[in-house]
């Protein structure tokens, strides 16, 4: 089973979702976070089997925090999931949206770590809370000096400061270790700071790190995660997530409005539940052919791009690649588009650290992913 190496270019440009319909025909698109695969027979299965009952009505969620609980329990080591403990959600920004505007109030601070996934910043201006910045290292690190600093500006004057964690983050790919996130959970207690970890990519994390969720480390018991199936398993069209919080937060997940619940996709928790439940197996081969396409793009930008600096993390399927000893200016991803007709995301849109960066997609075949770095080259 390869579930990156089963579809063509063909079957790929019939797709309707926006990564395929947002450029013109002849880009290659490794933009969006949306993975060029078929999905896990057991989700095909399950959905297929709802459809044909006409089993279309309003969502139960309760097999999905039971899978959830069982996952994170089986796969993590993490067994104090309680699916108690969690509200359902149309997606993890929403979880997030609510969950900020649950513990904190208009101006109040939230810190975030840049370069990091564009939306934080629109979601977090739009719950009228005021953005601080901890930027990561040059590493693409967690820089634990540059967030307690970030702490201790942002709470002084006494308002409620909120940290959004990216885990595993979003550009770069890195899997935080139990040590950063211990740490991380040392210096929010010490200048009262909840924390709220987007743990989206969780499933996809590999390699030499193992993914240790927040939650999980002592002194989180008043801090949130947000979970999803949809990025690993490629169901973001299937809405569904859970907002899980710490022992101390049950109180604060109690006061969440019924109403946030509403976005929750029918379809979409039966098609989360099969993923979690039965689909481990085809997980582990995509995570198989990740593991081979990091290997080959680090090939194939040695060969065609040597000045290019890549990070191509374990921890998604995301690759930052530092372009600015190119000479494509602050925006190479308008030039690669423009001239090369392959489309990735602007280092600019997620904040400081981002000009001269771009953000590719290597969740596609080794063909597409071959043909979008030799047109990256021919822009030189």
């Amino acid at each position: 089973m390869h579930p990156l190496r089963e579809l063509s270019l063909d079957q790929l440009q019939r797709r309707t979702s926006m990564k395929w319909r947002t450029y013109a025909a002849d880009v290659l698109p490794l933009w969006v976070a949306e993975m060029d695969v078929p999905l896990a027979e057991p989700v095909v299965e399950a959905v297929t089997r709802a459809v044909r009952d006409g089993d279309t009505g309003y969502p139960d969620p309760g097999p999905y925090r039971e899978a959830l609980a069982s996952y994170a329990a089986d796969r993590w080591g993490w067994s104090d999931t309680d699916p108690s403990r969690m509200s359902m959600v149309a997606d993890v920004m929403v979880g997030i949206y609510e969950t900020i505007r649950l513990i904190s109030a208009p101006g109040d601070p939230v810190v975030i770590n840049p370069p990091v996934y564009p939306p934080f910043f629109d979601f977090i201006a739009h719950s009228e809370r005021s953005i601080v910045e901890a930027p990561l290292g040059n590493d693409g690190r967690l820089d634990l000096v540059a967030i307690e600093s970030a702490f201790e500006r942002a709470a002084f004057g006494g308002r409620q400061v909120t940290y959004v964690l990216c885990n595993p983050q979003n550009p770069t790919g890195v899997v935080h270790t139990l040590a950063e996130l211990s740490a991380v959970a040392v210096l929010a207690e010490r200048y009262g700071v909840r924390v709220v970890a987007d743990e989206i990519h969780a499933p996809l994390a590999g390699g030499p790190v193992a993914f240790t969720p927040y939650l999980s480390v002592p002194g989180t018991a008043n801090a949130f995660s947000v979970l999803s199936a949809s990025k690993a398993w490629n169901l973001a069209g299937m809405k569904g997530a859970a907002v899980v919080g710490g022992a101390d937060s049950v109180d604060d997940l109690a006061r969440m409005s019924e109403i946030v619940s509403h976005g929750l996709s029918h379809l979409g928790v039966i098609a989360h539940t099969a993923a979690l439940n039965e689909g481990r197996e085809w997980l582990d081969a995509l995570r198989a052919d990740l593991d081979e396409n990091r290997v080959l793009l680090s090939a194939l930008l040695a060969e065609h791009l040597p000045d290019a600096r890549c990070i191509p993390g374990p921890g998604t399927y995301l690759a930052w690649i530092d372009c600015r000893t190119l000479g494509l200016g602050d925006d190479p991803g308008s030039v690669f588009l423009e001239r090369g007709r392959v489309a990735f995301i602007s280092g600019l849109d997620f904040g400081t650290g981002g000009a001269g960066h771009i953000r590719l997609n290597y969740g596609t075949t080794p063909e597409i992913l071959s043909q979008a770095v030799q047109r990256m080259a021919s822009v030189l």
